[in-house]
């Protein structure tokens, strides 16, 4: 069953990790690339804000413009424009122009994901949808870490990675180009109440605020803070892609925690943890590679199992039914602060040091830390009997209210 179920969505998984390979090499390239050309750390985190202002738009946007034109056209569309937006990069290296690109780039990869999930949900059969759930974001995983690491073994000052990047974006669409069944039905629109979501859960919406904010300025400008502290190529890449696996393998364990004891408790003992990483980068306490990067993966493990940590909490409160609306609310308000993060880091980086990245994300997390112990004497916690299970989460800069609707079809096939 599961294999033939595999075989009937290969096609997608392969277009879908063409499509994060490039994404993972795009969004690493232009910030190696900028500290190259002596781009200000401000102007390297506008590129984030860019991107997180043009992945919300292309999340709320998306299912209008298939509705319109239909998932072929579209997909189509998504992947063309976000090539030409690293070719248009490489022709006119400025901050002034890679910004608004970055910004495109994420609302074509934004529907372009959207797309592949809704179709990748049909294909899949009813009984395997959960496993085909976890294969998928293990290849989106394993793509994007491998998009990063490419730049390693070349040299991000020439056109090639650009080129290359673009080339895996068209070949994205060719799956989708070639296939002969029909178009799945139409996406997952999900209406936003974000005063509901608030008497929901006040510590989910705060919570995935800061938690937006410091990993939003982390993916941002991780690379421009290895660069300066003088890491070589390949450990500037392994900086940047060891906490996205550390993160991935913490969201098991994590979990686990989280549906024994009160997820907030659980939620703060992660985020004390990351503030103990962001402590040592502050302060300059280590400088050996490997004992960075062991660090960094620390530091990875825990903001990185945050998010799935808070939408979990959330849908303990919600209304039965409401899973949909409360996780999309959550990414939206996840993405407001991907917006302000990187802004903030890149001009306290180029006023102050590399260092003040992590009083960024120091600051997002100890206003969580002190907000939940807040939120603690306000409210009791939820039996563990009424908990809703725990659904591990791709990061959130490439989740889309799409991947929640696969993640909750997948968990009730398999329940």
């Amino acid at each position: 069953m599961i294999l033939r179920s595999l075989a009937s969505v290969a096609a997608l998984l392969l277009g879908s990790a063409f499509l994060l390979f490039a994404g993972g090499m795009h969004g690493l390239l232009l910030p190696i690339r900028g500290e190259i050309e002596g781009f200000t750390a401000a102007s390297l985190g506008l590129l984030g804000t860019g991107w997180a202002l043009g992945y919300v738009a292309g999340c709320v946007a998306t299912p209008r413009l298939v509705a319109r034109v239909g998932h072929i056209r579209a997909f189509g569309a998504m992947c063309a424009l976000a090539a030409i937006t690293v070719l248009v990069s490489l022709l006119l290296v400025s901050p002034w122009v890679w910004t608004p690109m970055r910004g495109l780039s994420g609302f074509c990869f934004a529907g372009a994901a959207m797309i592949v999930e809704s179709w990748l949900s049909e294909r899949a059969g009813r009984q395997a949808r959960g496993r085909i759930f976890g294969i998928y974001t293990m290849v989106n995983l394993a793509a994007t870490t491998a998009g990063q690491f490419s730049l390693a073994f070349g040299d991000p000052s020439g056109f090639a990675f650009f080129v290359v990047a673009a080339i895996f974006y068209c070949l994205a669409l060719l799956p989708t180009a070639v296939s002969a069944t029909a178009s799945p039905t139409a996406l997952t629109s999900v209406s936003l109440d974000l005063p509901g979501l608030w008497r929901n859960s006040p510590i989910a919406v705060f919570s995935v605020l800061m938690v937006g904010m410091s990993n939003g300025a982390f993916g941002a400008l991780s690379a421009v803070y290895a660069a300066r502290l003088g890491l070589d190529l390949k450990q500037v890449a392994l900086f940047a892609s060891v906490p996205l696996l550390a993160g991935a393998v913490a969201q098991v364990p994590v979990g686990e925690l989280s549906d024994r004891f009160d997820r907030r408790l659980v939620l703060i003992g992660v985020a004390l943890i990351g503030l103990g990483a962001d402590a040592v980068f502050i302060t300059g306490a280590v400088s050996d590679p490997t004992t960075v990067l062991i660090v960094a993966a620390v530091f990875g493990a825990a903001v990185f199992s945050m998010y799935p940590t808070i939408v979990a909490h959330a849908n303990d409160h919600a209304p039965e039914g409401s899973g949909l609306q409360v996780s999309g609310g959550l990414l939206f308000v996840f993405g407001i602060g991907s917006i302000i993060g990187p802004t903030a880091a890149g001009f306290a980086m180029t006023g102050i040091g590399p260092e003040s990245l992590f009083w960024t994300t120091g600051a997002g997390h100890l206003a969580l830390i002190l907000f939940a112990i807040v939120r603690l004497r306000a409210r009791a916690g939820v039996a563990r009997a009424d908990k809703t299970d725990f659904t591990p989460i791709p990061l959130p800069r490439s989740a889309t209210p799409e991947t929640s609707a696969l993640a909750r079809r997948g968990r009730r096939a398999t329940a």
